[in-house]
């Protein structure tokens, strides 16, 4: 298995591909279908896509579809993810998204966003991860 971290990511390939993702989401309630992939360190591609739910609360990101394909698939680190909206244009992830990809990613993840990639430490500065949890002891 390749490691691709070290490697430029191809944004615009991810975006296709993120892009088809949408294109299966399931909102019938918000009307808005949300996209998204991600290189993993090893050179896989995962995807996922928002589903929603009658309960709001409990619908699903396509962050949190990608996420759980990675752990399916069999797991490593994000290297870079691209999420889109309906018309293929990038989104920035909600908060619980941005933990998610922060755990499954590095501090140096790129995210694609409306100015163009940047890495998780930008997204979400001063980030509470596992090393927090552990300092407590």
């Amino acid at each position: 298995m390749a490691d691709t971290s070290a490697q430029e990511p191809d944004f615009e390939a991810l975006r296709e591909v993120a892009t088809g993702a949408m294109r299966r989401a399931y909102a019938p309630y918000s009307g808005y279908p949300v996209g998204a992939a991600g290189l993993v360190d090893d050179g896989r591609v995962v995807v996922g896509c928002n589903v929603e739910n009658a309960a709001y609360g409990v619908g699903l990101c396509a962050e949190c579809g990608m996420v759980s394909a990675l752990h399916a698939t069999g797991g490593g680190k994000l290297v870079a993810v691209v999420c889109v909206d309906r018309d293929g244009q990038a989104l920035m992830p909600c908060g619980r998204c941005r933990q998610l990809l922060w755990e499954n990613g590095r501090p140096t993840t790129q995210l694609l966003t409306a100015r163009g990639p940047v890495p998780m430490t930008e997204v979400l500065p001063d980030a509470f991860d596992a090393t927090d949890l552990g300092a407590q002891g």
